[in-house]
Formats: structure tokens, sequence, C-alpha cells
């Protein structure tokens, strides 16, 4: 039987969007093993836990939890549910540990996720985690092909769709997801890593600055 868990919400959640039956499951604090903190809710040490679960941004755990030369861990953990941009979340949920992140922790934050039928992948600390990491560049890549006129829109996605077996093109899942969000996300790994693979593309900022102007909504 999967840990006991409740809830604490301080803002929208991307991971457990309102109506999620994740939500609904929660049990009373007094009885929980596991307290899920969800939409910016500040973390707090808490040993009596068995697991604390930190919804992350792009941002990595130890913004949460600090840092000492490697040795950090605790029962706290990170975690995100991959969601393109705008679109329903997806199954899979990226947790995150630290060096010495409790196994009974791991164990407990394992279970409540796979008993409310997500997929776990574990990883490490980093910012953009597992997904964002290795996809961002590629849309990234597409975007510029698009800039270059290597080709159409709607030839990439053909392309990748056909001759790679993707369920979708890079250029309209970005679209669909946002670009302003996909700046957002790049940007931040670019500051962190900087790759030339992670510098928002021209269209991304085009949108990023046509969000943050208003444009979109006049």
């Amino acid at each position: 039987m999967a840990p006991r868990y409740t809830i604490l919400t301080g803002g929208e959640s991307r991971s457990f969007p309102a109506g999620d039956p994740f939500l609904a499951a929660a049990t009373d604090p007094a009885q929980a093993e596991v307290l899920v903190l969800l939409g910016g809710t500040p973390y707090r040490p808490d040993p009596a836990r068995t697991a604390i679960l930190i919804e992350l941004g792009t941002e990595c755990l130890g913004v949460h939890t600090g840092e000492a030369a490697g040795e950090e861990g605790s029962n706290a953990l990170g975690f995100a549910r991959w969601r393109n941009g705008a679109d329903a979340p997806s199954p899979l949920v990226e947790l995150v540990r630290q060096p010495r992140t409790s196994e009974a922790a791991l164990a407990a934050a394992r279970a409540v996720l796979e008993a409310a039928g997500l997929i776990v992948a574990l990883c490490s600390d980093q910012t953009g985690r597992i997904v964002d990491r290795l996809l961002r560049p590629k849309l990234n890549a597409a975007l510029r092909f698009l800039d270059e006129g290597l080709a159409s829109a709607k030839d990439m996605d053909l392309t990748c769709r056909l001759g790679l077996g993707y369920p979708e093109g890079p250029i309209e899942r970005v679209e669909r997801g946002g670009l302003a969000h996909h700046h957002d996300v790049t940007r931040a790994l670019f500051e962190v890593y900087g790759t030339p693979a992670y510098a928002p593309a021209r269209r991304s900022v085009v949108a990023a600055e046509r969000r943050d102007s208003g444009k979109d909504r006049a």
C-alpha cells in the first residue's frame, strides 16, 4: 500500500491542475507520511515526514533546500510532471534526488506517484532535468532551420513523422505548447549551461516579447 500524502498549495500547479484526481486523493495532514508542496508553497524541513515532495519549475531542488558541497540531501525531493507548455500534463514525472537523499524518502515518493498511475523517472538535481535538456535543443534547431529556409514548417513536421516515426513534428509541438513558454525554458537552460544549443531561438524570443508587451492580448 502506498503511503498516505497530504498537499499544501500556494498557487496554480503545472503538475496537478485543478480537477486532477491526485488532489482529491490527499488525506488529512495529521495522518500523512508524505507532504506534497505545490504551486510555489515554501519549503520548511519536517523530519517527522517520511518524504517531502517539492514541485519544481526549471529551477534546481537546491534552490529550495540549500546545498552543502555535494553532501546535501534529506527527506526532501523535487518533482515535475512533464508538460508541453499549455498541453495537459503527461503521465511522466521527473523525480529529483540529491547526493544524500534518504532512501526511505525516495521509496515513499516513488510509491505515492506510481500509485496515482504516473511513470517515474529518477534524475539528479540539474536545471532542465532529463526531458528539457534532451528536447529543447531539437526544437531550437527546427526553429532555426525554419528561419534559414531549409524547409517549410509543414515539410519538417512531415519528415519527422514519416521519416523518424515521431507522433508529431517539432514545429507543431513547440507552437502548440507555446513559443513563449519554450523561450522561458531555453533561456533558463542557457543561463546555467551557456551551451549555444540552449540559446532561445529567434521566433521564441519574438513570442516572449509579444507576450510581455501585451501585444498578443490586443
